[in-house]
């Protein structure tokens, strides 16, 4: 059963449903790279009930948690069948797996990063080919090198506008929206594992650490990103 919305998280949504208007309007065509996270949750349920003409994908990497797929059965129950599924080309999957082995990326940064690129980048060039900008559920608070985003942005890597509506948000917020509208949200998630990936590549965190020290937890903190979000500097903010 799902709680009230505060007046202050009706603040947040309206600005988040402002923000997407906007973009929608400026740019036309946008699609959400839906993580299937907390964050997500909240994107996908304003997305679905306000935004029909606005697309949601995920990247089914072929190496995700049971209880990721479970939410997505769920989310699929609740909203339809609204967000694609987006899978590697089977033979680049092929030929890195030839290459690496199956667990291959735990060898090196290099390693990892091109079983991400494999994995996930190419399918998301893919996913996102004809839009004119892309959604993300990215937030300040979630690591310093997304402290310095911006909530419109052009994205000079993959060369359209990206948005992201829940960046001033805050962990508590965004778990507050979901108790409150009764949103599904993936089991992992009562268990210690705040940022959830790929099963190889997450574990849950200990107390103390940051929110994604549980991602590619065997490297050094700076290079724990797949690829997707650039690093402050490497995109020109826009108003």
């Amino acid at each position: 059963m799902g709680k009230l919305i505060t007046l202050h998280l009706e603040e947040r949504t309206a600005q988040v449903r402002a923000l997407l208007a906007a973009a929608q309007a400026e740019h036309g065509r946008l699609v959400y790279s839906n993580s299937l996270g907390a964050e997500a949750m909240v994107l996908t349920d304003i997305i679905a009930s306000d935004f029909p003409a606005i697309d949601m994908f995920s990247i089914d990497t072929g190496r995700l948690h049971e209880e990721t797929y479970t939410v997505l059965e769920k989310l699929q129950h609740r909203y339809g069948n609204r967000i694609r599924l987006i899978a590697p080309e089977a033979a680049a999957l092929e030929r890195l797996i030839a290459r690496q082995g199956v667990n291959g990326f735990y060898a090196s940064v290099e390693a990892r990063q091109e079983c991400c690129r494999v994995r996930k980048i190419e399918p998301f060039r893919r996913a996102i080919a004809g839009y004119a900008g892309w959604i993300t559920g990215v937030r300040r608070e979630q690591s310093a090198a997304r402290a310095g985003g911006e909530l419109r942005a052009w994205d000079a890597e993959y060369g359209l506008h990206k948005i992201s509506p829940l960046l001033e948000w805050s962990e508590a917020e965004v778990w507050q929206y979901i108790r409150a509208r009764a949103l599904p949200y993936n089991a992992l998630h009562d268990r210690q594992y705040p940022s959830i990936g790929c099963s190889p590549c997450t574990r849950a965190i200990q107390p103390g650490e940051s929110r994604r020290a549980g991602r590619w937890w065997w490297e050094q903190s700076e290079s724990r990103e797949c690829g997707l979000h650039p690093r402050p500097g490497r995109q020109a903010a826009v108003a």
